[in-house]
């Protein structure tokens, strides 16, 4: 199954670093617990670890979550570490990550 990424009319950076060692319901329980957000609103939730070359993607698609995980080989991401360095993440942007 591939995650449409044009189709989640939310998405949102969580800033800082989050553990990666952490599945489905650790990270769903961040997002709940930390920001108070709805899981099921069509929206993709991205997380960084301590190294800028990869990060997990949580998404909800209707029928289960989704999560991903990617890492770069050659290079990687200007991840926002405060809430003051988040930037809007349009369309084009997340189809390059």
């Amino acid at each position: 199954m591939l995650v449409n990424w044009s189709a989640p009319q939310h998405v949102y950076i969580v800033c800082g670093k989050t553990d990666l060692r952490k599945g489905i319901d650790g990270l769903a329980m961040v997002i709940a617990e930390n920001y108070g957000l709805e899981l099921d609103n069509d929206s993709l939730f991205l997380f960084c670890g301590n190294r800028n070359d990869r990060f997990k993607d949580l998404y909800w698609d209707g029928k289960g979550f989704v999560l991903l995980y990617r890492r770069f080989e050659n290079g990687g991401l200007r991840w926002p570490r405060h809430r003051e360095d988040a930037v809007a993440l349009t369309r084009v942007r997340l189809r390059h990550c």
